[in-house]
């Protein structure tokens, strides 16, 4: 069984997840004993939520094929990467772990223009709230310049909103909005 995750997707989902972890015994046994793909794609999201250098200016995304767990996304800081691969070798079960994720090149004016698009998309009233929690919804990856915005919303104004405050940031390039709206289909 083949599942692709998207971690900012994933961190409003995780609320529920816990809640369902939480209940009864046998409901427990429901989740995570039959089921060995969804054991290991719930221990492989806990355990990329949990790294510590993990932020908004990365993009963590898996795929759970079997016993194989396949890395996507971009990252800033090298170590980020080695260590998403390292803390899923460890879970039982997952015998292989393919790293595709990219490591961003260092570049002061990106450092700039992520700084400038978190404060024009979190610093704006309606915004704000996504910036809340360990690990917000809103992702800003910057690469040359071209910003994409990826996570998850409550609703089609908030989505075009923070492209909008995005776009208005000083030297950036282009913005791709991939940013999906809760409970509702990517556009």
């Amino acid at each position: 069984m083949r599942r692709v995750c998207l971690i900012p997707t994933i961190v409003v989902l995780a609320a529920t997840l816990f809640a369902q972890t939480m209940a009864l015994p046998q409901q427990r046994q429901k989740l995570g004993g039959t089921d060995p793909t969804q054991r290991i794609t719930r221990e492989v999201l806990h355990e990329l939520l949990m790294l510590p250098y993990y932020s908004v200016f990365d993009n963590l995304a898996f795929r759970v094929d079997g016993n194989t767990v396949t890395l996507y996304g971009q990252v800033n800081n090298p170590a980020l990467k080695s260590d998403a691969e390292s803390s899923l070798k460890k879970i039982e079960g997952v015998e292989k772990v393919v790293n595709n994720i990219e490591v961003l090149p260092p570049s002061p004016g990106d450092d700039r223009i992520r700084r400038a698009v978190y404060r024009a998309v979190y610093g704006y009233g309606s915004l704000s709230r996504y910036s809340m929690g360990a690990v917000p919804s809103i992702h800003f990856i910057v690469k040359g310049g071209h910003v994409t915005l990826v996570g998850v919303v409550d609703n089609e104004a908030d989505k075009n909103v923070a492209d909008i405050r995005a776009k208005g940031v000083s030297g950036v390039f282009s913005v791709t909005n991939q940013l999906q709206v809760a409970g509702g289909e990517k556009k």
